[in-house]
């Protein structure tokens, strides 16, 4: 049996992580004037992701900048530097922060997700009324009901 120390070391490992130079700079190719570097990320604790929710609570995109933001250990970057980054650069130490926190969603199980009934519903009313994904999130089931009922009927008429 793994003992509680040993549970808890999983989230003080740090990594170091290579960034191939074409992520670095886009666009140069081999003629790059950036060389390849490496970056120190630690794992997201729940208590990380609890804290990145409640301050992203009004704006979703930075959810992933805050999480890049905390699980970057050297260099240290500010928020707002973070911010700055590239938007590949962003991606890229953003599915390296998913993996080694072990939240590593593969394109399978987005595909699952997207095939579930309340996901359809979502992307339909979100179309059909023109509503952001938040309007959406805000809709309790009886209400995402009502609306499809609404549009079916419409469509029949």
């Amino acid at each position: 049996m793994l003992s509680a120390d040993e549970l808890l070391a999983g989230g003080t490992i740090t990594y170091e992580v290579d960034v191939p130079p074409e992520i670095l700079s886009p666009g140069e190719g081999a003629s790059s004037p950036l060389k390849s570097g490496a970056v120190r990320l630690r794992p997201l604790t729940v208590g990380d992701m609890q804290l990145i929710q409640r301050a992203a609570r009004e704006r979703d995109a930075l959810v992933g900048l805050l999480m890049v933001h905390k699980a970057l250990v050297e260099p240290p970057l500010s928020v707002q530097q973070v911010g700055m980054l590239h938007v590949g650069l962003v991606q890229f130490l953003l599915r390296e922060v998913n993996r080694i926190s072990g939240i590593d969603a593969g394109l399978d199980h987005f595909k699952a997700s997207a095939s579930e009934p309340i996901a359809r519903a979502a992307h339909i009313l979100a179309r059909e009324f023109g509503w952001t994904p938040q309007e959406v999130n805000e809709l309790t089931l009886g209400q995402i009901l009502l609306h499809l009922q609404m549009l079916s009927e419409k469509s029949a008429t």
